[in-house]
């Protein structure tokens, strides 16, 4: 993995890159772009995003890869999502994630893009004011669903609504939600309030999908997370793939650290391993600080549950064979505002190279003062499967 930091849009903008390029094959991409003025509005931060990402893509080591899947963090979703919706009506074809999570370093916005290199990938739009995109390669395909969103009803009924709509989206193509979903995320309007609802339509519709504890679930995070319609309570985005066998996929428990989410009634994986004949991705699900109980540990601690938050992720990566070097992007949440000055020097300290950003989005337990979700990229030598 290769790490590095460009500054763009004539300093305005800090573009924070993974890459990871294999001797043969697809490269990915990871950026993470931040504003490095907090006092621009929101229209000069749009243009300063757009700026950079034109910017980043015209130079030659960038120029071959092709977004997949973009998300935008937003400090007031209701009145900045026309804007980003106009903005990329006109840039690359991607799926467009659009989620009220405000940057805690004080912009407006923040930007995760993911890209590779290949076949260009196509985009269109689906129920439930959705957008999908699908990139084939090596007999694969692979699908992003980004803004699964609708309104009226409570909690329950709306996830019941995006689940049943997203899986009908994977149904079209040949695909179920058991055997091709690798990563879902639901953001939550008010996280307090309203996550007991996605946990109970969840909980169902999983069981009517032959998702049970007997079986698996779905690497995951629950957040907090605001739309642009305050009548949408959650909003939903998932990966998928075409074509994969059971044999490259594994789940990650970390048994000495952590406890099955079902015991504490909630129904995702810890962590999901996918591996292809060149790499294996990990996605590491929303991770705070629980042990092998359920318990929260090191409440009211905002340093030792970072601390123990890092740690379960690393028996996460552990166990699926990778390790902190492998992380190509961190999102790490906060619930109190006030924590991030310590949470963020400590990050930098620890993991001074590897993107990442730091939102205000408090975690679905009170307690839980931090929580962090990641992917690693890991090189491999399977000629058992097709090549990513």
């Amino acid at each position: 993995m290769k790490n590095q930091t460009y500054i763009c849009a004539k300093g305005d903008v800090r573009a924070e890159i993974s890459l990871f390029s294999p001797a043969e094959g697809t490269d990915e991409m990871n950026i993470l772009l931040h504003l490095t003025h907090a006092e621009h509005d929101f229209h000069r931060t749009l243009a300063e995003l757009e700026s950079a990402v034109k910017e980043l893509w015209e130079k030659e080591e960038f120029s071959a890869f092709h977004p997949l899947f973009k998300r935008y963090f937003l400090s007031d979703p209701a009145n900045q999502s026309e804007y980003i919706e106009a903005a990329n009506e006109a840039g690359p074809s991607c799926s467009v994630s659009i989620v009220g999570q405000a940057p805690l370093d004080g912009t407006k916005a923040a930007l995760w893009i993911m890209a590779v290199t290949g076949p260009a990938p196509t985009t269109v739009k689906v129920p439930c004011n959705a957008s999908e995109t699908s990139w084939g390669h090596n007999g694969l395909t692979h699908y992003w669903h980004t803004n699964y969103h609708t309104n009226g009803g409570n909690s329950e009924s709306q996830t019941d609504i995006l689940l049943h709509s997203y899986t009908d989206a994977l149904n079209r193509h040949g695909m179920t939600l058991a055997e091709n979903c690798q990563r879902t995320w639901f953001f939550v309007h008010d996280v307090d309030v309203h996550y007991g609802g996605i946990v109970t339509a969840r909980r169902r519709f999983f069981q009517e999908q032959g998702l049970t504890r007997d079986t698996h679930y779905i690497a995951s995070t629950g957040i907090q997370g605001n739309g642009a319609e305050a009548l949408s309570l959650v909003r939903l985005d998932g990966y998928a793939v075409k074509g994969i066998q059971p044999g490259q996929i594994t789940y990650l428990y970390a048994r000495t650290h952590l406890n099955p989410t079902y015991e504490y009634g909630v129904t995702f994986e810890r962590g999901t391993r996918v591996e292809y004949a060149d790499r294996a991705h990990l996605f590491i699900s929303g991770t705070a600080s629980i042990d092998n109980k359920g318990e929260v540990v090191h409440v009211g601690d905002i340093v030792r549950q970072t601390r123990r938050m890092w740690e379960n992720v690393e028996m996460l990566l552990k166990e699926g064979g990778s390790g902190l070097e492998d992380v190509a992007q961190m999102l790490v949440y906060l619930r109190d505002p006030g924590d991030y000055p310590v949470v963020r020097e400590m990050f930098n300290e620890r993991f001074p190279h590897t993107p990442k950003v730091f939102l205000w989005a408090p975690v679905c337990r009170p307690k839980w003062l931090i929580e962090m979700e990641c992917m690693a990229i890991r090189p491999q030598g399977n000629p058992s499967y097709p090549a990513y």
